[in-house]
């Protein structure tokens, strides 16, 4: 049993160390693209399910775009609504496309946009949700990546709410840690940013290239990012392209929203490992896949990290040695302590306002746990929404 541990040790700290020496790139300069005159013909989609509160404020706060209008228009898609969604938007100033065909997840009502808006051979799509708000240079800066040569791209994100409450404040972090230890180490290597559900874009030449949006799991952002990988396209990292997200109030609504994207990253690496695998040994990116099949499977790395971690509790407490589990349990409270209080810092956020977030951040990271053992036994099938309160006025935002 022990040399099984022993084994299992070594692949977890493996995991670890390639983590650790890859988020270490961020110490380089941050990407960043020649500024490009505008060209890039846009069309923007947002999803939105019984958004009647906030989607109209959406809609005005995009219109205020510093790209030319005249290239880029903006899609509400309301989907088994039964509020005033698409009389909201389209007051607002927005196109509206009401989705004629049953559909239950979020790829699904892309699957069926796309579609819908082929025949009009726009250059690139965006993809937002309706609870965000956009920076007002957001396309402008799309375009230059994508005059860069860029063919799917993600835009740096923020948390438009952290303020609230301490869970929305966690949320804030989490994603620093992804744009700043994630997406920016691999912007600077070539290799994939991690493409999160919102404030993105791929051209219709690569959507085209991939069969369409054909994604089957929860999370069809990271699958549509393993689909682009096997096809040896990167998502290229765009740090100066902001969007705001509205995080959950509360710690149960979070738990139900976190549940889906553990169990959709499960799904993503049970459906694609023998494909990445398979590119990883033959393929022409080996490194690109190799890399996205470790984001993949961060999620199962977790739950395996538990048996040798369960094998130490286990004699701790039959030696009843206290103090040892004890000292074990403040130091990793104390530590995850000192990684939010170090992105609070290099994220430039008001570190006094956020005492409860960074005393309760260690909570929000061990909440993954349950979530993640709960997604091998019964993974979530269904997509459930979360409700949306409307958030500040853009300028406010941009000035944290």
């Amino acid at each position: 049993m022990e040399r099984w541990i022993d084994v299992l040790s070594l692949v977890l700290k493996l995991f670890t160390l390639y983590t650790a020496v890859t988020g270490l790139f961020f110490l380089l300069p941050q990407k960043s693209y020649r500024r490009c005159d505008p060209k890039t013909r846009f069309a923007v989609l947002i999803p939105a399910r019984n958004e009647e509160a906030v989607i109209g404020h959406t809609v005005a706060q995009f219109l205020k775009q510093t790209y030319p209008e005249s290239l880029y228009d903006l899609y509400i898609i309301p989907n088994n609504c039964t509020d005033g969604t698409a009389e909201a938007a389209r007051r607002a100033g927005a196109k509206v496309m009401v989705c004629t065909v049953p559909v239950r997840t979020k790829g699904q009502v892309l699957k069926w946009a796309f579609q819908q808006l082929e025949p009009m051979a726009y250059d690139a799509y965006c993809i937002f949700d309706a609870d965000n708000l956009v920076d007002p240079n957001f396309l402008a800066r799309m375009n230059d990546a994508f005059c860069a040569g860029a063919r799917l791209a993600k835009g740096l994100q923020k948390a438009s709410n952290p303020d609230e409450t301490w869970i929305t404040g966690c949320y804030d972090l989490y994603v620093e840690n992804f744009n700043l230890l994630y997406s920016r180490p691999r912007g600077r290597l070539g290799l994939s940013a991690k493409l999160i559900g919102t404030g993105f874009a791929v051209s219709r030449s690569l959507l085209n290239e991939a069969g369409g949006f054909t994604t089957v799991t929860l999370t069809e952002d990271t699958e549509f990012a393993v689909q682009c990988a096997l096809l040896g396209e990167k998502v290229w990292w765009v740090p100066e392209a902001v969007t705001y997200d509205e995080e959950p109030l509360s710690f149960r609504v979070s738990m139900v929203q976190r549940r889906r994207w553990s169990s959709g990253v499960m799904q993503t690496f049970q459906v694609y490992l023998p494909r990445l695998l398979k590119a990883i040994f033959t393929g022409g990116r080996p490194l690109l896949c190799f890399d996205i099949t470790m984001l993949i499977a961060g999620p199962a790395m977790q739950v395996l990290g538990l048996i040798p971690g369960v094998y130490v509790l286990w004699q701790t407490i039959a030696a009843g040695n206290w103090l040892a589990l004890g000292i074990s349990v403040v130091s990793f409270w104390v530590g995850m302590m000192a990684t939010a209080l170090f992105l609070a810092v290099v994220g430039k956020r008001p570190v006094a306002k956020m005492w409860k977030t960074i005393l309760l951040y260690p909570l929000f990271t061990a909440s993954w746990y349950p979530l993640h053992i709960l997604s091998v036994f019964r993974k979530a099938r269904v997509w459930k929404p979360i409700a949306h309160q409307g958030s500040k006025p853009i300028a406010q935002l941009s000035v944290r």
